[in-house]
């Protein structure tokens, strides 16, 4: 049993022996191929527009993974995010949509002049100008006798005589020049008065429309409108008083006693008749109520066409 029990042992050990060798020889075989192998595949031949297509592809591809991290990095950053299509919001800064424009309105516009309304504007400006020149010009003369006569010596001879008064006659006539002045002041100050006024407000409606005052806010262009209409029909009524009062004047007995004496001596000029600044004042008249009357069929026509403009470009809001 002893002999069989150590034979036994030693085949054991025999075999251990043999798969150790064998494992090994496997080992060895394996660990010497290996190099042949990379050699081989290091020192293969490839084209050199084949191997740039590869190192292409590789950089490719490591950009996208490294792309890929970022955005994944920056996705799981908590932050408030919003919609940068619809507004662009900055510090401190009002909202701004791609929508609006960026261009903003101008304070004045100096166009507005040489347009229609503005044109009408000015041409009231000027016409009420005229007429107050037209008024004061009478205002300003008193037309008082000029007794040079009694200085003697020379000037009596050249302005003495037969046409020169005697020193009581001249005294009545410096009389009558005055009571005439301030019997005819009151028309000439009633049409500077009004003329002054319809030139303010002339320079008042120009000065809106020259600051863009009735584009923003239409509603102006309505009282505008109605405000020219009835300045315009009241100039009739205001020409025809004015004609009537000085016609009064000049039918005034002051006025005829006054004429005579001044006829008596041969001396023009004082005649009891309608003078060329009362004519003019008349035209001036008549022109000023055309040029209202254009200026407010103008405003309502501006009305209408801001008001169209407004709702184009709200419409066009709202589409987007």
């Amino acid at each position: 049993m002893a002999v069989l029990s150590r034979t036994k042992r030693s085949r054991l050990t025999v075999n251990a022996y043999k798969l150790s060798l064998i494992s090994v020889v496997r080992s060895l075989v394996c660990v010497g191929a290996m190099p042949e192998r990379h050699y081989k595949t290091r020192n293969q031949n490839y084209p050199e527009s084949e191997r740039r297509d590869q190192d292409r592809d590789r950089n490719r591809d490591y950009r996208r993974d490294r792309g890929t991290e970022s955005y994944r990095e920056d996705r799981s950053t908590d932050y408030d995010y919003e919609d940068r299509t619809r507004n662009y919001r900055e510090p401190d800064q009002e909202v701004f949509t791609p929508y609006e424009s960026t261009k903003e309105e101008p304070l004045y516009n100096l166009k507005y002049i040489p347009t229609s309304r503005g044109l009408c504007q000015a041409a009231q400006f000027v016409v009420n100008l005229l007429i107050v020149i037209c008024a004061g010009v009478p205002y300003s003369n008193k037309g008082r006798y000029q007794d040079v006569a009694n200085l003697g010596g020379l000037y009596y001879y050249y302005y003495g005589g037969a046409q020169a008064f005697t020193p009581q006659e001249a005294a009545k006539v410096n009389e009558l020049d005055d009571l005439f002045y301030n019997l005819k002041l009151p028309p000439y100050i009633y049409s500077m008065a009004c003329g002054g006024a319809l030139m303010v407000y002339a320079l008042i409606m120009l000065a809106l429309g020259v600051f863009c005052v009735p584009y923003r806010y239409p509603v102006v262009l309505l009282p505008e409108a109605v405000l020219d209409a009835l300045i315009s029909l009241g100039y009739i009524p205001a020409v025809a008083f004015y004609f009537i009062k000085v016609k009064e004047t000049y039918s005034n007995p002051i006025c005829k006693q006054r004429e005579e004496m001044y006829m008596t001596k041969g001396i023009k000029g004082y005649e009891c008749s309608l003078s060329g600044t009362d004519v003019a004042e008349g035209f001036f008249g008549a022109l000023g109520a055309v040029v209202f009357m254009l200026s407010a069929v103008f405003a309502v026509r501006a009305f209408r066409a801001v008001r169209r403009r407004k709702q184009q470009s709200e419409a066009e809001n709202n589409r987007f």
